[in-house]
C-alpha cells in the first residue's frame, strides 16, 4: 500500500527549503539518515536542492509580477504591457507654437479700386520649417498655407506695406497667415528590401524620434501609419476646392478642409522600443488586392427572401479567412525612404520671437506664372516667418510610472465612442480645421409605429441620432453646414461601434424673451438694480451654460433674479416664445404655456436648445411697487 507524503508548499526561500527538506527526512526515513550535521554529505545534497528551490522561486515570482503592469519594473515588460493595453508610449514630446507667415504682394489698381493682387499670393505645403536663431531647433508648420484664401477660421490679414511717396496710394501690401507648428528636426535615412517577408522591421537608430512624417518608394508610391496592421482605411484630410468636391466647395469659409476616407494596402505602424530606439513594421501579405477580393461580399450571397436570388460566390470557403491579407503589403524588391523628425523635449521650448530663419519651404504651382519671373522671385524672397508666442509642451520621453498610469488610463476609454457623453465628447473633439460642434446631443432613433393611428414612438435599436449645432461669427447658435456635418460623420464613424448606425441632424433652437417684475427694497437705487439683475439674467442664459433638451426651471429663475442684493420680492416671470426670421430668429414657432408643466418648460420632443439670441433686448424687465 503507497503511502501519502505530506508536502510542503509554503517555503519561498532557501532557510525555508533547507527546514522542509530535513524536517521531510526526519518524518519518513528516520532510520535511513540520521547525520544532519552541517559537513555531512546528506546536508550537501539537501543545501544544494535548497540553492536550486530558491532560484526557481524568484524567478516564478518575478514572471509574475513582470506580467502585470502595476508591479512590473523592467523597461521592457512595461512597454510590451502597455503596448497590449492599446498605450503607445512616448519618447521625446515636442513643443508647439503657432507661427506668423508674412509675404509681399504688389499693389493692383488705383484710387478706391487699389488692392492686393492676389494673383502674387503664395500657396506653400504644409511642411515648411523655420529655425530658431538661438539655436538649432526647427519647427514644421502641420497645414498648407495659401495667402489667396481667407476665412474665419484661417484669415488672412492685409496691410499696407509700401506707399508711393507721390501720390500715397500703396505699391505693396504685407499679408500674414497663422499656421499651427511643432518641434522637431527633420532627418531621412533609407532602407533597402528584396524578397518580401511577413512583418517586416526596420529599426531607426536615432534615440531621440518624435514622428515618422513619410514612407515613400523610389517610384513615388508612399507608405501609410496606422494604428495597427489591420485597419485599412485611414483619414485623409483634403483642401476644400471645387476639384476636390463639387458639392462642399461653397461652405470652403466655415470648413476649410474635408475628411475623405481612403483605404490603402501599403501602411505600417511603428513603436518607441524600451532602449529608446524606434520601430517600424510592414505587413504580411505580398499582394495589394483588397481584402473584398478574399472575404466574401454580402451582396452577393442571397437570404432567400423571397424576391431575393439565392446566389453565392463559389469560391467562399471558410478557410480563406486563415490566408486574408488584411494586415496589408510587405515591401519587395524597392526602396523605401523614411522621413522622420528628432527632438530634445523640453529643451525645444522656445521663447517668443526667436523662430525666424526659413530651413525650407515648398511651394505648390507657381503664382501668377504668365507674369514677370522676377516679381514672383521677389514675392517668394519676400517670405518671413516669427513666432509671436512662445514654444511649449516640450518635454522628456515618459517615465515608467507615467507609462503605467497612461496606459490603464486609456484602457478605460478604448479609444472608442459608447455611451453618450463618449459621442458628445469625440463630436466636439474633432479638429477645427474640420469644422467645429458647439453643441451636440445623442439620443436613440425612433421609428414611427406603422398602424394607422401613431399614438407612440418605437426605440429603433440599430441606430443613434446625433443633433449638433454651431456658432456663427456672434456666437449665436446656427446650423451646420452640409461639409462640417460630413466632416463630423466620417470622423465619428472611425470611432463608433460597429452596430451603431449615426444619423447626424441639426437641432431646433427655440428662441424667446423673458419678461420679469421686481420689487425694490427702500434706500436702493431702481434703475441700478434693474440693470444688475438684467446683467445677472444675461450670465445665466449665457449659450455656453446651456445644452440641447435642458429645460427652463422657473424658480431657478426667478431665484437668480431674487439674490441681487436690493431685490426685495420677484412678482413675476414670463417666457415668450420669438420666431420672426426676418428679425433674425430661428423660425421654430413653440408653445410655451402647453410645455410647462408645475413651473418647468421642456423643450420639444424633437431635440432643441433654448436661446435668448439678443440678451440686450430680449431680456426686460420692470420695478413695481407694492
Amino acid at each position: 500500500m503507497e503511502i501519502t507524503k505530506d508536502i510542503s508548499y509554503l517555503g519561498k526561500d532557501f532557510g525555508q527549503f533547507r527546514k522542509n527538506l530535513i524536517d521531510f527526512t526526519k518524518q519518513y526515513f528516520p532510520n535511513d539518515y540520521t547525520d544532519f550535521n552541517e559537513s555531512s554529505p546528506g546536508m550537501l545534497f539537501m543545501e544544494m536542492a535548497s540553492y536550486v528551490g530558491d532560484v526557481l522561486s524568484y524567478y516564478a515570482d518575478n514572471n509574475l509580477k513582470e506580467s502585470l503592469l502595476e508591479q512590473a519594473s523592467e523597461r521592457k515588460n512595461i512597454y510590451d504591457l502597455a503596448k497590449a493595453l492599446g498605450y503607445e508610449s512616448r519618447n521625446v514630446i515636442p513643443a508647439y507654437t503657432t507661427l506668423d507667415i508674412f509675404q509681399l504682394v504688389p499693389a493692383i489698381g488705383s484710387g478706391v479700386n487699389n488692392r492686393p493682387d492676389y494673383t502674387f499670393a503664395l500657396t506653400i505645403k504644409s511642411g515648411l520649417r523655420g529655425k530658431r536663431n538661438d539655436g538649432p531647433t526647427q519647427f514644421r508648420t502641420l497645414q498648407d498655407i495659401d495667402f489667396s484664401f481667407s476665412s474665419s477660421l484661417n484669415p488672412t490679414e492685409v496691410t499696407v506695406y509700401e506707399s508711393d511717396d507721390a501720390t500715397g496710394e500703396p505699391t505693396y501690401y504685407l499679408l500674414k497667415k497663422q499656421a499651427p507648428a511643432v518641434s522637431g528636426n527633420v532627418k531621412t535615412t533609407t532602407y533597402t528590401f528584396e524578397s518580401p517577408k511577413p512583418y517586416d522591421k526596420v529599426v531607426i537608430s536615432d534615440s531621440n524620434v518624435i514622428d515618422i512624417i513619410s514612407i515613400t518608394e523610389t517610384d513615388g508610391d508612399v507608405w501609410t501609419q496606422v494604428p495597427y496592421l489591420a485597419q485599412d482605411t485611414v483619414f485623409e484630410e483634403v483642401p476644400n476646392l471645387l476639384e476636390n468636391d463639387p458639392d462642399f466647395v461653397q461652405y470652403r469659409d466655415s470648413s476649410p478642409f474635408l475628411l475623405k476616407l481612403r483605404k490603402t494596402s501599403k501602411r505600417f505602424v511603428s513603436r518607441l522600443r524600451s532602449n529608446n530606439t524606434y520601430e517600424i513594421q510592414f505587413g504580411a501579405g505580398i499582394s495589394d488586392n483588397n481584402d473584398e477580393e478574399i472575404i466574401p461580399n454580402p451582396k452577393n450571397v442571397g437570404n432567400g427572401l423571397q424576391g431575393f436570388s439565392r446566389t453565392a460566390d463559389i469560391n467562399i470557403d471558410p478557410s480563406n479567412f486563415l490566408y486574408t491579407r488584411a494586415y496589408g503589403q510587405a515591401p519587395s524588391n524597392t526602396t523605401l525612404t523614411v522621413t522622420y523628425t528628432t527632438g530634445e523635449g523640453v529643451q525645444d521650448n522656445a521663447p517668443a520671437n526667436v523662430v525666424t530663419e526659413i530651413d525650407f519651404v515648398e511651394f505648390y504651382d507657381d503664382p501668377n506664372s504668365t507674369s514677370s519671373t522676377s516679381m514672383t522671385n521677389f514675392v517668394k524672397s519676400s517670405l518671413a516667418i516669427n513666432n509671436p508666442n512662445p514654444a511649449t509642451g516640450g518635454k522628456t520621453a515618459d517615465t515608467l510610472q507615467d507609462i503605467k498610469n497612461n496606459a490603464m488610463s486609456n484602457f478605460a476609454t478604448q479609444n472608442r465612442t459608447v455611451t453618450k457623453d463618449d459621442y458628445i465628447v469625440r463630436s466636439y473633439a474633432m479638429p477645427s480645421k474640420f469644422g467645429s460642434v458647439s453643441k451636440a446631443d445623442i439620443v436613440p432613433d425612433d421609428q414611427l409605429s406603422q398602424g394607422k393611428f401613431v399614438t407612440e414612438r418605437v426605440p429603433n435599436p440599430l441606430a443613434l441620432n446625433l443633433y449638433v449645432l454651431g456658432f456663427n461669427q456672434n456666437k449665436q447658435l446656427t446650423q451646420l453646414n452640409d461639409a462640417v456635418k460630413n466632416n463630423l460623420k466620417n470622423y465619428i464613424s472611425f470611432y463608433r461601434m460597429l452596430t451603431d448606425a449615426i444619423n447626424i441632424s441639426d437641432a431646433l433652437i427655440v428662441n424667446l424673451k423673458v419678461n420679469f417684475e421686481i420689487i425694490v427694497r427702500n434706500n436702493y437705487n431702481s434703475n441700478e438694480i434693474l440693470l444688475q439683475c438684467i446683467d445677472t439674467l444675461k450670465s445665466y442664459f449665457n449659450i455656453d451654460n446651456w445644452q440641447i433638451n435642458q429645460p427652463i426651471i422657473k424658480t431657478e429663475v426667478m431665484n437668480v433674479i431674487g439674490s441681487v442684493s436690493g431685490v426685495q420680492n420677484v412678482v413675476g416671470v414670463d417666457f415668450i416664445n420669438v420666431f420672426d426670421t426676418n428679425l433674425g430668429y430661428s423660425g421654430n414657432s413653440y408653445d410655451f404655456v402647453n410645455a410647462t408643466k408645475q413651473g418647468i418648460i421642456y423643450p420639444p420632443l424633437d431635440p432643441a436648445i433654448f436661446e435668448i439670441k439678443y440678451p440686450n433686448q430680449d431680456i426686460k424687465g420692470k420695478v413695481v411697487n407694492f
